[in-house]
């Protein structure tokens, strides 16, 4: 897998060990050419796996990144991933291993951008972005993005949050909501 923009394009990334279901290069691509410039944003990485959306964010001018994956098994390689950014001019991400759900329950701080990736089998796909809109974690601004397997069913709209934007990348699609 490799980096697709900015500062660290082209560079390569490893992926951990276990159940992991990284995202296309050219999903990523398409989904930070449709969020625009990434210069002084912050991006909240939710499901990190290999922390290639943090990169990606950090490589295209984001200066706040946090990662947050629960399987302790891909620490080491989300580490290792993160060093790509050693000796650059690129902040270095915060990487939380925690349940994304204890994380969104204590989270205080806001964000430009939050990403959720969680497994394509999680069942409570719905009820984390309700949570991330409940919990004032996105700037005014802000979006929450969540990849998702077509045939979910998921909002429309939820607390301040409606849907933006959707596009579709083989059986997978990406979902895009702002603020009111």
């Amino acid at each position: 897998m490799r980096v697709t923009g900015g500062m660290l394009a082209g560079r390569r990334i490893s992926v951990p060990p276990g159940v992991i279901r990284p995202a296309m290069d050219r999903m990523r691509e398409s989904l930070f050419s449709i969020l625009g410039p990434f210069e002084g944003t912050s991006f909240l990485d939710l499901f990190a796996g290999s922390g290639i959306m943090a990169i990606e964010a950090i490589s295209r001018g984001a200066t706040r990144a946090t990662l947050v994956e629960r399987d302790r098994g891909k620490k080491k390689a989300i580490q290792s991933n993160l060093e790509l950014l050693a000796g650059t001019s690129c902040p270095t991400p915060r990487l939380l291993i925690t349940p994304v759900e204890v994380f969104i329950s204590r989270c205080r701080e806001r964000f430009d951008v939050v990403y959720l990736d969680p497994p394509f089998d999680y069942r409570y796909k719905a009820d984390l972005i309700e949570r991330v809109a409940k919990r004032t974690m996105i700037e005014p601004e802000g979006r929450v993005v969540i990849h998702y397997p077509e045939g979910d069913d998921l909002p429309n709209s939820t607390g301040s949050l409606r849907l933006v934007d959707e596009r579709r990348y083989g059986r997978s699609v990406v979902r895009f909501y702002g603020g009111e």
